[in-house]
């Protein structure tokens, strides 16, 4: 009884969590009829297909997506191969210049992004950056990497110096030592650094509407605005559909590293 009331609250509580992803798609697979009643229905009664027909028949999604893509994975590599040696340095070597870059690491996420898209796209205009894409590569490698570098300097904190000193004493150079036995202790914060670097990339929106004004380089959370009516009113299906395919990518992305999060934990602590 108790292994069964404990499977019971986990699959409650993944229904939960997944109730708007089932709700967007069972709207995705309704008729525009059975949309507009009062009374809203759980279950499609007539699914269709129409809605995604509709959705890249009116917008370039593929083309959207794989912007929205290059940028995300972009961002998200960059800011791990900034942000990783950065985090080292802090953690290890402590002193005042340290502190006072990990107070304003701090200090940055004090205030909201919103104050810095004025001088962002300032600064953007003078590059000759805005209206392309490494623009925004920029822009999102600007507004992660502060949080990067907190999350990686706390896993570089928990891997213990006496690692690498046993490896100093086996003959191991610095560089050796960081390569052998503290990259695979850092595997599961780096993946996780990497996961949400390539999420927030992907879901942003406010940065690239300001920066990105040519449809021809928007990215997908830009052409979801775009499914309207004559009227300025948002098309549900359509919409939903297109949303629907928009969270398919950062489900792979999640899937095909969410196992290197457990793998390699203690992999560096093994003498070869």
């Amino acid at each position: 009884m108790r292994r069964f009331s404990q499977y019971a609250a986990l699959a409650a509580y993944v229904v939960f969590l997944a109730f708007p992803l089932l709700w967007l798609l069972s709207t995705a697979l309704k008729t525009p009829q059975e949309m507009a009643l009062a009374d809203p229905t759980w279950i499609p009664r007539e699914p269709t297909l129409s809605n995604f027909t509709d959705a890249f028949g009116e917008q370039d999604l593929v083309g959207a997506a794989a912007r929205s893509l290059g940028v995300a994975l972009a961002a998200s590599l960059i800011t791990v191969l900034i942000s990783l040696p950065a985090a080292y340095a802090i953690a290890r070597y402590r002193g005042l210049v340290n502190k006072i870059a990990i107070g304003w690491v701090l200090v940055s996420q004090v205030f909201p992004f919103i104050l810095i898209i004025i001088p962002l796209f300032m600064i953007l205009r003078d590059l000759d950056l805005v209206n392309t894409l490494p623009g925004l590569v920029v822009v999102h490698v600007t507004f992660t990497l502060p949080f990067a570098l907190w999350m990686l300097q706390g896993y570089v904190r928990a891997v213990p110096r006496e690692l690498e000193e046993a490896a100093a004493v086996d003959g191991a150079s610095r560089l050796r030592s960081i390569a052998s036995v503290v990259a695979p202790l850092l595997a599961p914060g780096v993946v996780a650094t990497l996961l949400f670097a390539f999420i927030s990339s992907w879901n942003e929106f406010m940065f690239a509407l300001v920066i990105l004004q040519n449809p021809d380089v928007m990215t997908l959370p830009l052409t979801l605005v775009r499914f309207t009516g004559p009227e300025g009113v948002a098309r549900l299906g359509p919409l939903a559909a297109a949303s629907l395919m928009a969270t398919i990518p950062s489900l792979i992305f999640f899937s095909i590293i969410q196992r290197r999060l457990k793998s390699g934990l203690m992999a560096g602590a093994v003498k070869g």
